[in-house]
């Protein structure tokens, strides 16, 4: 029977009143079967139909909401706990593309005027559609359909929640999100495959990057300046793989970083001064322990009048001085050429008469130009690296010098680290999810063949944790003075010496 077919049924039924239940009699065995019902939704249909409607009472004549109800659970079909909607969603997403054609694309038409016509002929291809369903349903279908013309479909509702730190897709039906540090899976999902692909092929192609069979992985951005990272099949064995790395639209301040405890305001005073005063600063910390905004802090502190580049391989920074250059590395195209590394980025900068230089991250040869920069009068210069501790961090700068394949001598790779170098920040994930900066280290010098480190402020892990799990601890003072205030002074900046009293802490 044809969907319009069990429509006009369902009428019928629904005019007509129930019959009383028939005295039964004896059905001979050659018999053919009575007529298996219409059974509303949630009731059984088959061979038991007609014993489970006899035992049912009868209903009395049928209201025009009880009528609708009945309407729309036999023209939405459920697919195995897919979403009902899901047909009508594709042909009314194919109706609005061949309405819009050409439009979706017009670089000359606004965003606001986009979305008008795309609402118009949204709602123009639902009423075609002639779907029965809820003024619920209709508006959650329309808004779905829209996000995925005019942006990227599920995500959309995710990257609009300003509570999310990162969006994960592990598949085109499993999506996993990042909330107050916790892992959290969603009811969002993608139709199938190959709408995730057509996805992030949307995102990636609006910065001029590729991700396809020959090129299965890539680095791009949200408008936002959210970062995002793609990897699909043959390297991803059970479907595309989507991770999205949210950043506040307003960027943090060091005063909200203080709100969470991230660090002490006698910290804080103390980093706002090496900046001003012109150290050489890394961050250093493990895959989301915030190195990132804790850069964009830093690097909030370098005085307007000075000349900034900022060299990336996604663009994430956002800096509000006037004076400031932004960098981007670029990929080999698909020949295996054209491609522009960090280390290319870090030469060329040097030839731009730049203040500062602040790289978002070293993770290459890059090192061995970010340490001569450092030593050839760019002081300020600021990035960030992986490691697990200030020492780690050292001996990972070391190894990628040793990338370059200069063949120098560890201790004159170690002497260029200790003379580029002043100062260390480590970042860390706690267990209960909050970023803390755990360490703030000087690099004091050599002794031997070892470079020599002293710790200003130290995470107080002694006090343990809460109830809750949530660690009590706070950034502290060790009690030693840096020797770096001198080099602080000279440059006319002055640390209260309250600053390093022992204990010092929020």
């Amino acid at each position: 029977m044809s969907l319009s077919d069990r429509i006009a049924a369902a009428q019928r039924s629904a005019r007509e009143p129930a019959a009383a239940p028939a005295p039964q009699a004896h059905v001979p065995s050659h018999a053919a079967p009575p007529a298996a019902p219409v059974a509303p939704a949630g009731e059984p249909v088959g061979p038991s139909a007609a014993a489970h409607a006899a035992t049912r009472p009868a209903a009395p004549t049928s209201t025009p909401g009880t009528q609708s109800t009945a309407l729309a659970s036999l023209a939405t079909p459920k697919k195995s706990g897919r979403d009902p909607f899901a047909t009508v969603k594709k042909i009314v997403h194919a109706r609005l593309v061949e309405a819009l054609g050409p439009k979706l694309y017009d670089a000359h038409m606004t965003q606001t005027e986009l979305e008008q016509q795309v609402h118009v002929a949204l709602q123009t291809a639902l009423a075609e559609a002639d779907q029965p369903m809820s003024s619920v349903d209709r508006a959650r279908v329309s808004q779905e359909i829209a996000d995925d013309i005019l942006g990227y479909g599920p995500l959309e509702p995710l990257l609009r929640d300003s509570d999310l730190s990162e969006v994960m897709v592990n598949a085109f039906d499993s999506i996993y999100i990042e909330r107050s540090g916790k892992l959290v899976k969603t009811d969002s999902a993608f139709a199938d495959e190959a709408h995730l692909r057509r996805t992030i092929d949307k995102i990636v192609s609006k910065i001029g990057r590729r991700v396809d069979e020959t090129s299965p992985m890539v680095d791009a951005r949200l408008p936002d300046g959210s970062r995002v990272n793609a990897i699909i099949p043959p390297l991803a064995l059970d479907g595309s793989k989507l991770t999205i790395r949210k950043f506040s639209e307003d960027p943090y301040t060091v005063e909200d970083l203080i709100g969470f405890n991230t660090l002490s305001r006698q910290a804080a005073d103390l980093l706002e001064g090496c900046v001003r005063g012109r150290l050489n600063i890394l961050v250093s910390g493990g895959t989301g322990a915030g190195k990132t905004t804790t850069l964009n802090v830093l690097s909030s502190f370098i005085p307007h009048d000075e000349r900034i580049v900022t060299i990336e391989d996604a663009a994430e920074l956002r800096l509000h001085q006037d004076h400031v250059l932004r960098l981007e590395s670029r990929p080999a195209n698909i020949e295996g050429k054209g491609a522009v590394t960090i280390r290319d980025l870090v030469k060329n900068s040097l030839r731009m008469r730049p203040d500062r230089i602040v790289v978002g991250e070293i993770r290459d040869a890059a090192a061995l130009d970010m340490l001569q920069a450092m030593n050839t009068g760019h002081d300020g210069s600021i990035s960030t690296l992986h490691a697990n501790t200030p020492r780690d961090g050292l001996s990972r700068l070391e190894t990628m010098v040793l990338m370059a394949g200069m063949d120098l001598p560890v201790r004159a790779i170690r002497e260029q680290v200790a003379s580029a170098v002043d100062l260390i920040i480590q970042q860390t994930r706690l267990k209960d999810g909050t970023r803390r900066i755990t360490a703030i280290t000087e690099i004091v010098g050599m002794e031997g063949d070892i470079i020599t480190t002293q710790d200003v402020f130290l995470f107080d892990y002694s006090a343990g944790t809460d109830e809750h799990g949530k660690f009590k601890g706070n950034l502290k003072s060790t009690g030693l003075r840096p020797r770096f205030l001198e080099h602080l002074a000279d440059h006319g900046v002055k640390i209260d010496p309250a600053v390093f009293a022992t204990g010092a802490g929020r």
